[in-house]
């Protein structure tokens, strides 16, 4: 039999970390014995064990380190990280070391070093040379970097729920449903951008089509125009509505104050992308005076960046749409590590995108009509996206009344 030492340190109890630990161990044939368990007595106290985990042999052992260490336990018996080199570009070493969106450190030359940039399914690479450590996606690997193998020395930090109400963004908060009470989440939404914004924060807006089509996307402007929002993220369509609706007043054909169909209206998101091809680019139509309103509009206008991501569904697209996915990432990537939240409207895909790169101290909220958006989003690793089942029609304009009420 195998054995080795692991501790857990922090609201172990109440974010569940200890039963979960606990659970892995049996659930993967293991054995455990508590050496060591401290519990705090106030609410500000941690807690602290240490465990004795014991496996049939030394794969069996590492299998089961393997699942604790996604859970924040830390092996006693410090190691050396373990680095081996790229054979080529975009090629690992077999036992290579896959990231979660948790802050993360390396025991590296006697330190722990943490992580830059981090996000979930990445490697880190070390650099030698200024000692530091980099979350780098497989498509970014290069021959010869030196990429963390194994498990040993790597100490990851989940976060964590203290005890007592910490509000919506409470870590581990209950699954999304339409039946939760939107209006007074929407409230408690609103005080927390508050707060951000009033501590020099940055919040960011990951947007679908049907923020326009519901006719919300005046308020979404408004929103930008007010300082509420920092960056946008969207694809070809979000853009493309907004213009439609800017110059014609309709999107996808159909008029937005009155919800009925324009004739030969199924050609104004053409007619739209051929203005802004016409301008040269979404700033240079603004700076013209083809585009004059709207979300890309205020954006334009008041320095606020957005990425559009293109798909192969698009039409056109736009030409400020990045049509190399790769490169959307990388563009994207600039913005997240920077934001203190991130709110995702009626987009799935763009959702699931960003919650992939989002750090999991990012306070994340995703509105969408369909629960399986919201829940494909936790089951894919952003345990910290609190999900809000509801039409964005609703939302967006409860969410701004609360904000000037504020």
């Amino acid at each position: 039999m195998k054995t080795r030492e692991v501790t857990l340190s922090g609201h172990i109890i109440d974010s569940l970390t200890l039963p979960k630990a606990l659970d892995l161990i049996m659930d993967l044939g293991g054995d455990f014995k508590i050496l060591e368990f401290e519990v705090g007595k106030r609410k500000k106290d941690i807690s602290h064990t240490r465990i004795l985990v014991t496996a049939e042999s030394k794969s069996h052992l590492g299998e089961i380190l393997d699942e604790l260490t996604e859970i924040g336990a830390v092996v006693v018996k410090l190691q050396e990280v373990n680095l081996k080199p790229s054979s080529k570009d975009r090629t690992l070493p077999s036992d290579f070391y896959s990231t979660t969106n948790h802050p993360t450190s390396i025991r590296y030359q006697g330190q722990w070093v943490p992580v830059d940039d981090i996000e979930m399914d990445c490697m880190i690479v070390v650099n030698t040379d200024s000692n530091k450590a980099s979350c780098v996606p497989i498509g970014r690997i290069r021959e010869g970097d030196l990429v963390v193998v194994g498990r040993e020395g790597i100490k990851v930090e989940p976060p964590q729920r203290p005890r007592g109400k910490k509000g919506v963004f409470e870590f581990m908060s209950s699954e999304a449903s339409s039946e939760k009470p939107l209006q007074s989440i929407i409230k408690k939404i609103a005080t927390e951008i508050r707060e951000i914004k009033e501590k020099g924060g940055k919040i960011g807006v990951v947007s679908g089509p049907a923020v326009v089509h519901t006719g919300s996307g005046p308020i979404l402007a408004k929103m930008i125009r007010e300082g509420l929002i920092d960056v946008v993220f969207a694809g070809n369509a979000l853009a493309t509505h907004d213009i439609e609706s800017a110059l014609y007043g309709t999107s996808l054909g159909t008029c937005i104050k009155t919800g009925d169909a324009v004739t030969r209206g199924h050609r104004h998101h053409i007619n739209a992308i051929n203005e802004i091809n016409k301008a040269g680019s979404i700033k240079e139509a603004v700076e013209l005076g083809v585009l004059k309103e709207g979300v890309m509009y205020e954006c334009v206008k008041n320095n606020v960046p957005f990425v559009l991501a293109g798909s192969i569904r698009d039409d056109g697209p736009l030409p400020d749409v990045i049509t190399d996915i790769i490169e959307a990432q990388d563009e994207m990537r600039k913005y997240v590590q920077d934001v203190d939240m991130m709110i995702m409207i009626s987009t799935m895909l763009h959702s699931i995108a960003t919650g992939n790169i989002l750090p999991s101290h990012v306070k994340s909220i995703c509105v969408d009509i369909n629960p399986a958006t919201v829940t494909k989003l936790a089951d894919r690793g952003s345990a910290q996206v609190v999900g809000i089942v509801t039409d964005v029609g609703a939302f967006l304009p409860i969410l701004y009344q609360e904000l000037k009420e504020r």
